[in-house]
């Protein structure tokens, strides 16, 4: 696999909380990372998990056990084990993961290069914070349209207004600017607080994942 793809692979299958903390799940993880069977990669974890406890973070804290449901033999729903990760839990498992395996390698640097940008943010004033978050937006958007564009999309205000009704009860982009008193030339989110930001950015990347 592209090392660039394992990135795009990583970003993909990262949500967020309603807290805004970043996880993604353990099953998404593992074949990113090159593994193909859970109880190799379980092994992984409880590695990561120890390393965790000696750094002195609660391991509870970034670890969550969860259950999932899988589809068996004749429809049977079968329950699975799965796991919520913190960054840092996923940066730990890349930590302890095979050294052979490039997968593992591209991890390491993609959760080292996340933890420092959010070292980063953490230290913006809350201006700087919003005008960081408004260009997150942007480039989230850029990448929802030429996605939409290579899916036979043709209507671009069409498409983006839809998203805009799904996140604002209904509301088309017009009626969103007339409601806020925003000139129809202006942008939206220029004009949008840090969590009516983030909930654009959380629309944007989830319609690029679906």
């Amino acid at each position: 696999m592209e090392l660039d793809a394992i990135v795009r692979l990583l970003d993909s299958k990262k949500q967020k909380a309603p807290n805004e903390q970043e996880f993604w799940m353990a099953r998404d993880l593992m074949p990113i990372l090159g593994y193909s069977e859970w109880r190799n990669f379980r092994g992984v974890i409880e590695d990561a998990k120890l390393a965790c406890r000696k750094s002195g973070a609660p391991p509870e804290y970034h670890f969550v056990d969860t259950t999932d449901e899988m589809t068996g033999g004749k429809g049977a729903q079968i329950q699975r084990e799965n796991m919520f990760l913190s960054r840092y839990a996923c940066y730990l498992i890349a930590m302890n993961g095979d050294p052979n395996k490039p997968e593992v390698a591209t991890a390491q640097t993609y959760f080292a290069i996340q933890t420092r940008r959010q070292e980063q943010f953490d230290q913006l004033t809350n201006d700087e914070k919003r005008i960081e978050l408004r260009e997150r937006v942007k480039a989230a958007n850029r990448y929802l349209g030429s996605a939409a564009k290579n899916a036979g999309v043709f209507n671009f205000a069409v498409f983006f207004d839809a998203g805009y009704r799904g996140l604002y009860g209904g509301l088309g982009l017009t009626d969103i600017k007339q409601r806020k008193g925003i000139p129809l030339k202006e942008d939206l989110l220029d004009r949008a607080g840090r969590a009516e930001l983030a909930a654009n950015e959380f629309k944007a990347t989830k319609r690029n994942r679906d």
